[in-house]
Parts: structure tokens; C-alpha cells; sequence
């Protein structure tokens, strides 16, 4: 078996003295596939994106943590194009539907240059799977940015079986079509080689088959498979020293007071804007909350080589700045703010919330929703948005929000602090059994069941 993605399973840095070190990477991909590859031999075949990488490449397959991982060398410009500019700054915001379409996006020149490079990149990804996977191997692709993939392998090994998973939501026809047609003819053509494509909720699934439908006239088999949280890892940061230290730091900030929790990229599908201003318009309309709530806003930068990113990130931080200056009191600091990347702390506010917010505006699955419930230790309250992948799970249990609605999220935030016991209770262990239904073991299986076609025949 080969494992394709973007990013791998190991992070790698130089010593003082040049020395190659290697520790397990972090992001959704390698905490929801990693507990369930590490240990199996499979190859894991992803870029290398820093100097360190390059020498890991250099050193060929590198054996660690569990994994086998061959990275990448990429031409920088190309990476850059590739990623910057069409996995980031055109297909995220297909499947997102992020586009200012008044202004963006912009289909010149350089964007299709930019295409030619994506093809490039994802060219190479198949020659190096081509070179390492055995006879009818199996390999699982992973995510938007290597969408062309499953057609290069069709025609370079066609003894391989390819399964294709995407992580985000999908663009349905409407979508599909800011993309220049024959664009998005060949992002299809490329997805649709595979022997089946996988998604995080139904409707993701539904939207790839409209696509399909329309643009190509054909389709290929789809399955739905949401990723799930690893309990144990989690409980383990749960129960380290680095969260305890900063559980006790976040207490000792809140006191006793109500505390509701986001933990996010500062990214524009996660809707941060508008979680703060529904966290403003409770304060407003709701004045008994007035020092007695706090928001902990556990997130950190994203993708800041995009211009709309960086303006996104100022905006957020002068709405905070603005709440606070107006609400705040001496002894009183209505939203917490740290832009670190720091899981620990992270997992200590998660720990600790007792309204988790969840809002995103589009979102393949959104892990917190599930990893929040089952470390939280106060019967705390999932307000989850309808549009996350998550919520085709979550539903029975989780309060629903309607993403764009500040109002009804105010509204939200306020029943979920007024809640009764036993009510609460009811709601954490339903959401909890809910978020932990289903182990990373469980999303490799469908995967490696969606690429048996012995028994998908």
C-alpha cells in the first residue's frame, strides 16, 4: 500500500551541528490516517516542503515513528504555483465557496500557467508512486491538492488501484463552473480515473457525482467515510504536564466564570468574524453575562502567503481588539486571544469550555467537533454548524446553527450557558458516544474496502 498526500507524517529539523532530526508531524490528516498506518510497512509518499526535507529526501526512505516516508523534491516555483495559487487560492475557494466572485477569481495568463504547473506537481507525485508501489499495489490519494493524480496513474500503472480521498467539501456544478471549463473537465477526469472516491459527509459526495454528471457525463462509485479522532492520542496530550500548566494558566485567567471555546485556524471558512460579533451581540442583548463569560479564541495564522488571508487575519484581530476595548472591564477581558499554535493549550481550553463553538460557513468534517467532546470535563455544549461535514454525524445530539445568522448564534451561546444539569449531561454524553463512534482504524478500512474490487464488483 502507498499513502499519496501534500504533507507527511514526519516533521523534520536540523540539529546545531546538521544532524537530520525526526518527529511525528501534526495536522487533521496525520492525527485521523496516522494511528492507523503507523506500524503497517505502507509507504507514505508526500512533499518536501523545507531544507531539513530536502535532506531527508537526499537520505531516500526514511524509516520513523512507525511510517516509511519518501519525500518529494519539488521545484520551488512549481510548489509555489501548485499550492499557492491553485490548491489554495483556487480550488479551496471552489469547494469552499470563499470567491469575492466580483473580484475574484482572476483566470489570466499566469493562472494558467499556474495550472500547468499544478499538473506538473501532481505529475510527479505519480511518477514516484509509479516507482515505488509493487505489483497491484493499492494507494490511497489524499485531499484536493493531488486531484490529478488518479488519471496519471491510470495510464502510467494501470496494475495499481487507486482510491482518491477528498477532505474538503466538493463544489457541486455551480461551483465547478467559476473554473474554466476544460479546468475543470480535467480535475474531474483525473478524480474519476480512481476505482472509487471517498468523501467526509454525504452531500460532498452527492455534490463530486453532480459534478460528474454534468461535465462529463459519467461518474465513478463514491463512499462516505467520515475521519475520526483518536482517543488515545488525544487523552494522552489530555493528560500531559504542558496541558495541565496551561489549564491551570486559563483558570487562573477565567476564575469562576463562564467560558466558551473556539479552536481554529484564523482561516476564512471557519467564520471566526461572525463568532465574535454573535459573542458581542450576546453581551449586548444579554447584559447578566457582562463579566461573568469569557471566549478563549485558540487559533492561529493560515496560508498567509495569500493576500485575503493576511487581510483576513487583520480583520479578526481589530474585531477583538474592538469587543474587548468596549466591553472589557478592569478585572475583565471579554475575549482571550492567542494566536499560537500550541495543542496543548488547545486541548486545555477544550478541557475546560463550556460552550464549544464550531461555526464554520463550509467545512469537509471539522475534527474539533470531535475532539472537543471527548476530552472536555465539564458536560460542556457543542454548537455546531449545519454546514460542516461534521454535523451529517453530529446532528442527533449537537446544537445546530445556521453559520451566517449572528443573531440566532447569540441566542445559542445564551441557552447553551443556561442549560440545567441535567440537560447538560444528557447533551455531552449524547454527543460524546456520537464523536467516538467511529476510530481512524474504521477510516482506513472503508478506504482499503472502497479499493478491493473483488468485493466492490
Amino acid at each position: 500500500m502507498v499513502v499519496v498526500s501534500n504533507r507527511g507524517p514526519l516533521s523534520f529539523s536540523l540539529s546545531d551541528d546538521g544532524a537530520l532530526q525526526t518527529r511525528r508531524g501534526g495536522g487533521g490528516l496525520v492525527s485521523a490516517l496516522g494511528p492507523a498506518l503507523a506500524g503497517t510497512g505502507a509507504m507514505w509518499i508526500a512533499a518536501a516542503l523545507s531544507e531539513a526535507d530536502r535532506k531527508a529526501a537526499a537520505a531516500g526512505v526514511v524509516e520513523a515513528e512507525g511510517f516509511r516516508l519518501r519525500s518529494l523534491v519539488v521545484d520551488p516555483d512549481a510548489y509555489q504555483a501548485y499550492y499557492h495559487v491553485i490548491s489554495s487560492g483556487a480550488l479551496w475557494f471552489v469547494h469552499h465557496r470563499l470567491y469575492d466572485t466580483a473580484r475574484r477569481p482572476r483566470i489570466d495568463r499566469h493562472w494558467r500557467q499556474a495550472w500547468d504547473r499544478y499538473r506538473e506537481v501532481n505529475v510527479a507525485f505519480a511518477r514516484a508512486v509509479a516507482e515505488e508501489a509493487t505489483d497491484g499495489a493499492l494507494v490511497l490519494v489524499q485531499d484536493y491538492h493531488l486531484s490529478l493524480v488518479g488519471g496519471e496513474l491510470a495510464a502510467k500503472r494501470p496494475d495499481l488501484t487507486t482510491v482518491h480521498f477528498h477532505h474538503t467539501p466538493f463544489g457541486g456544478p455551480d461551483d465547478l463552473r467559476i473554473l474554466p471549463e476544460d479546468v475543470a473537465v480535467e480535475l474531474l477526469e483525473g478524480l474519476a480515473a480512481s476505482a472509487a472516491c471517498g468523501f467526509q459527509a454525504p452531500r460532498w459526495a452527492a455534490a463530486f457525482e453532480a459534478s460528474c454528471s454534468e461535465l462529463l457525463g459519467r461518474t465513478c462509485p463514491t463512499f462516505v467515510s467520515p475521519a475520526a479522532v483518536e482517543l488515545a492520542d488525544i487523552a494522552g496530550v489530555a493528560a500531559s504536564p504542558a496541558c495541565a500548566d496551561a489549564l491551570v494558566a486559563l483558570e487562573r485567567r477565567i476564575g469562576d466564570r463562564r467560558l466558551i471555546v473556539r479552536v481554529d485556524r484564523i482561516e476564512l471558512s471557519k467564520n471566526l468574524l461572525r463568532g465574535f460579533h454573535a459573542f458581542e451581540e450576546l453581551l449586548r442583548i444579554r447584559p447578566e453575562w457582562r463579566e461573568r463569560v469569557v471566549f478563549a479564541a485558540c487559533v492561529y495564522p493560515s496560508r498567509e502567503g495569500l493576500p485575503e488571508y493576511l487581510a483576513y487575519r487583520q480583520e479578526t484581530e481589530g474585531l477583538i481588539q474592538r469587543i474587548n476595548q468596549t466591553w472589557g472591564t478592569p478585572g475583565w477581558t471579554p475575549i482571550l486571544y492567542d494566536a499560537t499554535d500550541d495543542f496543548p493549550r488547545s486541548v486545555a481550553a477544550l478541557r475546560r469550555y463550556d460552550a464549544l463553538l464550531v461555526n464554520p460557513v463550509r467545512d469537509g468534517l471539522n475534527l474539533v467537533a470531535k475532539e472537543g467532546p471527548s476530552v472536555n470535563e465539564r458536560d460542556g455544549v457543542v454548537l455546531l454548524s449545519r454546514e460542516s461535514g461534521a454535523w451529517a454525524e453530529l446532528s442527533g445530539a449537537a446544537v445546530g446553527l445556521n453559520p451566517f445568522d449572528v443573531g440566532a448564534t447569540a441566542e445559542a451561546m445564551h441557552a447553551a450557558l443556561t442549560m440545567g444539569d441535567d440537560e447538560r449531561r444528557a447533551h455531552a454524553a449524547a454527543v460524546r458516544a456520537l464523536a467516538g463512534a467511529r476510530t481512524p482504524t474504521d477510516w482506513l478500512a472503508d478506504q482499503l474496502r472502497a479499493g478491493d474490487t473483488d468485493t466492490s464488483a
